[in-house]
């Protein structure tokens, strides 16, 4: 008669080694989302520092534009970028050091998109998923500089006899003045930056 008993001693060892694996397949999970948490910082980091360096390259474009404005005939190579670039992979490190990464490499050599690839400085931690403890998640970005405006080519007549042809950004037409420089396009009006792998406007 001490059936039930017996049946029970017997079945605390199974319940024990249920519990047991659960708990190790909650542990292996949590190691899984501790990884995937370090992935998605490496991306942030990297779409940061890739957008930053973008930013100042079409900073420094608009400066070069602003600097040939009387001089329509240069414009185009200033929207293609054809100029001596300036360095940006400086602001890339300091984006990717806010975001608790570090730039591992970073290529600014194209006039018009910059790429950069980031590790972060958190590591996944002790789990009970073997050699994963010292792992940093790396992820790469790349932004591009997209000019927005348009203009007569030089030698065309420019409208209403202005000096200067009018430049065509978008929905919004200039009519530059070369001794006015008021009221000039921003960099955000002349060039969009934004994520190669997801073109949201960055304004």
């Amino acid at each position: 008669m001490n059936h039930p008993r017996r049946d029970a001693g017997q079945a605390f060892p199974i319940y024990i080694t249920v519990v047991a694996g659960l708990l190790f397949l909650a542990l292996a999970y949590l190691a899984v989302g501790q990884a995937a948490v370090n992935r998605s910082s490496a991306q942030t980091a990297a779409d940061a520092a890739a957008l930053a360096a973008a930013q100042s390259r079409r900073d420094y474009l608009a400066e070069e534009w602003l600097g040939v404005l009387k001089d329509p005939a240069e414009w185009q190579d200033i929207f293609h970028g054809k100029v001596d670039l300036n360095a940006t992979c400086r602001r890339a490190d300091q984006l990717a050091s806010q975001n608790d990464g570090q730039v591992e490499a970073c290529d600014d050599q194209n006039p018009l998109d910059i790429t950069v690839h980031v590790k972060t400085n958190k590591r996944v931690g002790d789990s009970v998923v073997p050699d994963v403890a010292d792992i940093q998640s790396d992820q790469w970005a790349t932004a591009v500089i997209k000019p927005l405006c348009t203009f007569p080519t030089p030698g065309e007549d420019a409208e209403g006899g202005d000096p200067l042809p009018p430049l065509t950004c978008g929905d919004e037409v200039w009519h530059l003045k070369p001794d006015d420089t008021t009221g000039l396009p921003r960099p955000e009006d002349l060039f969009d930056v934004y994520l190669a792998d997801s073109p949201a406007n960055d304004r």
